[in-house]
């Protein structure tokens, strides 16, 4: 084998083992990106289900500190 077949050789090797190099970094890329999509919407979702709950809150904060609850309670308690 000559020295330039063997170069030619060794410049294919390397070529193709960083095209293979380069599609796994695609491959991961893609795989990150579709991701942090998955978890824009769950955090999306877990926003709102936490203000639903801080309006429960606050309308049971109005209700136990409503005078007439109260007096209810102090009813029941006779």
């Amino acid at each position: 084998m000559s020295g330039t077949t063997m170069v030619v050789v060794i410049v294919c090797v390397v070529f193709g083992i960083l095209y293979k190099m380069y599609n796994k970094h695609l491959e991961f890329k893609a795989k990150t990106i579709a991701h942090n999509d998955n978890t824009d919407d769950k955090n999306d979702e877990l926003k709102k289900e936490i203000q639903a709950l801080n309006e429960r809150v606050q309308i049971l904060e109005k209700i136990v500190t409503d005078e007439g609850y109260q007096v209810q309670k102090d009813i029941n308690n006779l």
